[in-house]
């Protein structure tokens, strides 16, 4: 089983760093992870002009999102963490998924969208400096886990777990209780 780990953190060994490395390191025997730190891709934003959707491949000059897209394709399951910028994902790993949007989801004739991993399985990981319950009230890692999701959703994944953590400013590290949440992530790419 292949499965692709994006991690949209600017920072190594940042919170949601923390997080997908223990998701990753917890996968089930039989999974193959490869992981992209999207900090360290060059990425040019997409340019709208929607020549993929007909292409079937970018039409941009060659970069790192070629390369993610194709691994994509291919994986039987995806992994993502972004910290929260705004009550939503990073911007380089937005840029990312707009790159992708061709090996994401397909287009019927009339514009009807037609998802390209219909069944196969994702996690997304969030972390905010905004304290617990507020980071919830306030939509911080909500807003992250929404627009991932939207985009899996149309591209046919079924998000299978969430992990959130507030307050990581003045908690930069991960909880014994929180380790055994990422662990158990990992293990839901085989439970059925």
């Amino acid at each position: 089983m292949k499965i692709v780990v994006l991690n949209g953190s600017p920072r190594r060994g940042g919170v949601v760093s923390q997080m997908l490395g223990h998701v990753a390191a917890h996968l089930p025997e039989q999974c193959r992870a490869e992981e992209f730190f999207v900090h360290d891709l060059q990425v040019k934003p997409c340019t709208g002009c929607m020549r993929c959707r007909t292409l079937g491949r970018c039409v941009l000059p060659e970069d790192d999102a070629h390369r993610v897209a194709e691994l994509l394709r291919d994986a039987d399951a995806l992994v993502v963490g972004s910290p929260c910028y705004w009550g939503n994902m990073t911007g380089e790993l937005k840029v990312l998924f707009d790159r992708v949007v061709y090996v994401m989801m397909g287009e019927r004739e009339n514009g009807i969208p037609v998802p390209l991993h219909r069944g196969k399985r994702a996690v997304v990981v969030s972390a905010c400096n905004t304290v617990w319950p507020f980071n919830v009230w306030f939509g911080q890692t909500g807003g992250v886990f929404r627009s991932v999701r939207e985009i899996l959703k149309w591209s046919g994944y079924k998000v299978v777990g969430t992990l959130a953590k507030g307050g990581c400013r003045k908690q930069g590290g991960l909880t014994p209780r929180e380790i055994m949440k990422c662990k158990k992530l990992a293990k839901r790419y085989v439970e059925r």
